[in-house]
């Protein structure tokens, strides 16, 4: 199993990350599709490599094709649109919220799997991109759609842990030299 491979090349040092990672995996009450849809688009969001190839056969296995696809497309619309509104929202000008957009975001309504779970991919890929204005927006939507704070809660604890593990494994992948 990857997981366990992944953990077990978490240091010592890390412990608790790779306690928390088998936990927030192996022990997550999400249903399948909405846990590794968050796994895979929080392992490419981490940017690590190390992550992402340990991550994704065990995702892809646990994901329909549908699933597969709009958790990468979660990730990729996310890290365009969450650089765009964390800078609107950054900037002091407010004016620059009363702008166009004018960037294509067809994928968020029409994404292929249950909103729901497009969202809540959306939402923990945010969180690992630091945007307080697209948690926002995604939390508000979960929360219209029925989806309770310890699920939404769920999401934004596997992103956390992944982005973790991915910086420690990709920071001492650089002290080692390679």
């Amino acid at each position: 199993m990857a997981l366990d491979e992944l953990k077990a090349a978490v240091p010592d040092f890390a412990k608790d990350l790779k306690l928390n990672l088998g936990s927030v995996i192996g022990n997550s009450e999400l249903p399948q599709q909405q846990l590794w849809g968050t796994v895979l688009a929080c392992a490419i969001a981490s940017r690590s490599p190390k992550v992402l190839r340990e991550l994704e056969p065990e995702a892809k296995a646990n994901l329909s094709d549908e699933a597969y696809t709009a958790a990468k497309a979660a990730a990729a619309v996310m890290a365009m649109n969450n650089v765009f509104y964390r800078t609107r929202h950054l900037l002091s000008d407010p004016e620059y919220g009363n702008l166009r957009a004018g960037l294509r975001m067809n994928v968020i309504g029409k994404p292929g799997v249950e909103k729901v779970d497009f969202e809540l991919w959306s939402l923990a890929v945010s969180a690992i991109n630091g945007c307080g204005q697209c948690l926002d927006s995604h939390e508000q939507v979960l929360r219209k759609a029925g989806v309770d704070r310890e699920t939404v809660q769920e999401a934004v604890k596997i992103a956390s842990v992944i982005q973790a593990v991915g910086v420690t494994l990709d920071a001492e992948g650089v002290l080692a030299g390679q």
